[in-house]
């Protein structure tokens, strides 16, 4: 694991700032804090800053190369089959146990089809001098981030966005359409960030820039793996490649923990790490000082019933405030899931205790656990029903009192009867989505949906669990996953997102993922050996951080400064939208609107830290 960076001419004349690839590397230190290297040339210059999880010595420090140094290599990741690919490269001169080193031959045998081999979490630049062609990947699931700069003749690339921002040239005009993306998700998704020089290798992908400016790009061929027909079958092969996951994932020279809430995807990582591991894992939860959002008593009991080392880090609304100044100044990219700042709090801890960690990530994606995909099941008969009727289920909701607890029944309520009637995109947009896209001006409405995946799934919770996995879990939890990790100098793996695991699950047909009112039916069944029924049995709450309060409270004056309209007047980046009116409804208790008002605070503090002129 480490950060990656460097640049590359792709015409005649040598590089114009070599200079700066040191300063890259300062950067991204936090990513690699054990090491650094660099290989340099007239026309290229690559780095990487290393976090030492795999052959601590030196000789695996990164850049690789080829015995004729015509191929560089550098790589932010974890190779998983690395054995393999060492076995099948048994003649090769290695100077290393370093997983990463095995792409160097297989890359020089076969180029970019040999991508196709390679299971694990990377992101890649590889170098050929003698044609001098650069070649960007990410791995399939897109775990590991990377971002180029096309200027000025000159691509340059680095595993986070403020390397990039040392180019003495760059622009930090902000991108309208990426713009407009995070309104309405919360995030930005690839290829797209909202600087609009600076775009992200899409997932599952490969890049080859070559001299002469032509670029090819290839997706990166996925395994099959054939679901039985039988649920008892299916539930067997389930646990046998998360088994095979999870002990892939446990291969590190220092120890290896798990991120818990309790809920059963993390729960059953846990359970098969302590199985594992020669070791007492450690687990780590964070417990909210608001109750409502407290999950510690169930990390602590699930923690006894698998036999772990426990960690339990206290959070309120000043730990809040602290996780904020720290991870904005860092992350020259706005995210406005609010789980970034407690996964950061566990990250810090973490770290005291274990090198990696291990996560529940993609469960819910894969499987069908997010509430959303029983909306869109009952959407058709809600639809269905009289008018009358459904005017005065609509009336009746909107009655319902809003409330700051995890999961408002208000504000789903409210979502469901106004989208119910929708096609399924509009509709999950609408229920995941952060609500403020119906207040975007219709062009801006119009330019966003004619950019979004064409999904070719029929059914519409299979769609949804597409559309989700594609965007929300790639350009959302991911990324929260990996900065706030990688800020503290820890590996974070997430063993859902293994590549047999992923194609198994999206060959799952429907009566698999949900049954009746009971999601994620496959992955339930096949963990319950493993995990007590009350984890099994739980509503869904995923990392839910008290905002709405926390608005109203210890944040108040920062919210009202940093929304206040003329401020957001004069600055003259948002469009129109109703904020006064959303802050009051708030505040006033009539209504639950940080989801909404969320990014909008996350923006204004991003702004600050990365754009000149922000602070206005």
């Amino acid at each position: 694991m480490c950060g990656i960076y460097g640049m590359v001419s792709l015409t005649e004349h040598p590089l114009r700032h070599p200079q700066l690839l040191d300063c890259m590397g300062a950067t991204l230190r936090h990513r690699g804090p054990d090491d650094s290297g660099a290989l340099r040339s007239a026309h290229a210059a690559v780095g990487a800053e290393r976090l030492r999880i795999i052959d601590s010595r030196s000789q695996a420090n990164q850049p690789f190369r080829n015995p004729s140094n015509s191929v560089w290599l550098v790589c932010n990741g974890e190779i998983y089959n690395a054995a393999a690919l060492r076995e099948q490269f048994a003649s090769y001169p290695f100077r290393s146990r370093c997983d990463v080193e095995t792409l160097v031959p297989l890359f020089d045998a076969r180029g970019v089809s040999g991508f196709a081999d390679v299971e694990g979490m990377f992101a890649i630049a590889i170098w050929k001098e003698e044609t001098r062609s650069l070649t960007l990947a990410r791995d399939r699931a897109g775990e590991k981030p990377l971002f180029y700069l096309d200027i000025g003749g000159e691509i340059w690339f680095a595993s986070e966005i403020q390397a990039l921002l040392r180019h003495p040239d760059v622009s930090r005009e902000l991108s309208s359409a990426a713009l407009y993306e995070y309104l309405a998700l919360g995030y930005v998704r690839e290829p797209n960030t909202l600087f609009r020089q600076v775009h992200k290798v899409p997932g599952g992908s490969s890049l080859t820039f070559h001299a002469g400016r032509a670029v090819s790009t290839q997706r990166i061929a996925v395994p099959t793996v054939a679901v039985p027909p039988s649920a008892p079958a299916a539930r067997r092969l389930l646990r046998e490649l998360l088994e095979d996951a999870v002990a892939k994932q446990m291969t590190a020279d220092v120890p290896v923990g798990v991120f818990t809430s309790g809920g059963v995807d993390s729960s059953l990582i846990a359970a098969l790490a302590s199985r594992i591991a020669p070791y007492r894992v450690h687990t780590f939860t964070a417990s909210f000082t608001n109750r409502k959002y407290d999950e510690g008593v169930y990390a602590r009991r699930l923690s006894r019933n698998v036999g772990t080392e426990h960690i339990e880090i206290k959070i309120g609304e000043d730990e809040l405030m602290d996780a904020l100044h720290a991870v904005v100044p860092r992350m020259a990219e706005p995210l406005a899931d609010p789980a970034l700042l407690p996964t950061y709090l566990l990250a810090r801890t973490a770290k005291d205790y274990v090198g990696v960690v291990l996560t529940g990530e993609g469960a819910d994606e894969l499987f069908g656990g997010y509430p959303t995909y029983l909306g869109h099941r009952a959407a058709r008969a809600y639809a269905s029903l009289p008018h009358a009727v459904r005017g005065a289920i609509e009336t009746l909701t909107s009655k319902v009192a809003a409330t700051d607890s995890p999961v408002p029944l208000s504000l789903m309520m409210n979502r469901f009867t106004t989208y119910a009637h929708a096609d399924w995109l509009e509709r999950h947009i609408g229920w995941f989505g952060t609500g403020l896209l119906p207040y975007l001006p219709r062009e801006a409405q119009e330019s966003f949906r004619e950019s979004l995946p064409e999904i070719t799934a029929r059914d519409p919770v299979r769609a949804a669990m597409e559309f989700d996995y594609i965007t929300y879990l790639r350009d959302g939890l991911l990324v929260k996953l990996d900065r706030a990790g990688m800020l503290v100098s820890l590996e974070s793996r997430a063993p859902f997102l293994d590549s047999r695991v992923v194609a198994f699950a999206r060959g799952l047909p429907p009566d698999f993922i949900i049954r009746g009112l009971r999601t994620k039916r496959l992955l339930k069944e096949a963990a319950a050996t493993l995990v007590p029924g009350w984890a099994l049995r739980r509503r869904k709450r995923g990392l839910s951080v008290p905002i709405a309060a926390w608005i109203n409270n210890g944040l108040r004056s920062e919210v009202d400064r940093l929304l206040d309209p003329a401020r957001l007047r004069n600055q003259g980046v948002l469009p129109a939208l109703p904020i006064d009116e959303l802050l009051s409804d708030h505040r006033a208790g009539r209504a639950n609107h940080a989801r909404a008002l969320w990014p909008l605070v996350v923006l204004q503090y991003w702004l600050e830290h990365w754009v000149p002129g922000g602070e206005t």
